[in-house]
């Protein structure tokens, strides 16, 4: 079985800061070794409607802005400061990637052509977007199956098959929640769609949100081709 693949899942744990998004690439690349960074790209007034984006942060004591939108657009990067995580991320040696929340973004990052775009739980229905990179975008598209039926999954990973960008797809085995149980995870998940989709995709990954590393390393005995840890 090859090596399985790490994504450190900066976010947007660098608070709106490059100084600390570079901090934390460089602490990803030369002492955790990780094989990938990802970020995060939205674009909250297309994300929102004007009642959530007007919306107070439901943890006030988190929040950088008086209301969530404006929370969101402090953590925002824009695509010149992504442009500049990916030139960091080439000079450490480390892959550089990010999960995309809508159309906007998408296009904007694949105008950066990194090597793997992400989806999204919460954005794996989104067809307009997946249309989007499926027609624009030749890199691999990786996508989690948090909050995702089964019917679902066969939804997507038949999208892709019917547009030819199957064997660039790497779907996640994910339960959405922050943290996770450990009770919660669910981890013959992987084993399950292993099983039912590894003929069709390019590869399988486990995506976690839970804390210590005990799932990660049973992930990995359980055929994980990737591992996506929040960084």
């Amino acid at each position: 079985m090859p090596t399985p693949l790490v994504i450190a899942e900066i976010g947007c744990n660098h608070k709106g800061d490059m100084k600390i998004a570079k901090e934390l690439i460089t602490t990803a690349a030369l002492f955790c070794k990780a094989d990938v960074v990802k970020f995060q790209k939205r674009t909250p007034r297309e994300l929102l409607t004007d009642e959530e984006y007007n919306a107070p942060h439901p943890n006030l004591a988190n929040a950088y802005g008086e209301t969530y939108g404006e929370h969101r657009e402090f953590l925002e990067l824009n695509i010149m400061q992504h442009k500049q995580l990916k030139q960091w991320c080439d000079e450490l040696g480390i892959v550089y990637s990010t999960s995309v929340w809508d159309l906007t973004s998408a296009k904007e990052i694949t105008e950066l052509n990194p090597q793997l775009i992400k989806i999204p739980s919460a954005c794996n229905l989104k067809f307009d977007m997946l249309e989007f990179l499926c027609k624009n975008y030749k890199g691999e598209i990786h996508v989690s199956f948090g909050m995702t039926s089964h019917a679902e999954e066969e939804q997507i990973v038949r999208f892709f098959e019917d547009r030819g960008r199957a064997k660039d797809l790497v779907v996640y085995s994910c339960t959405s929640g922050y943290p996770v149980a450990f009770e919660d995870i669910c981890l013959f998940e992987i084993s399950r769609i292993k099983e039912k989709f590894s003929h069709r995709v390019k590869q399988i990954g486990f995506s976690g949100h839970h804390l210590g590393i005990a799932a990660d390393i049973a992930a990995i005995t359980l055929g994980a081709e990737w591992v996506e840890r929040h960084f």
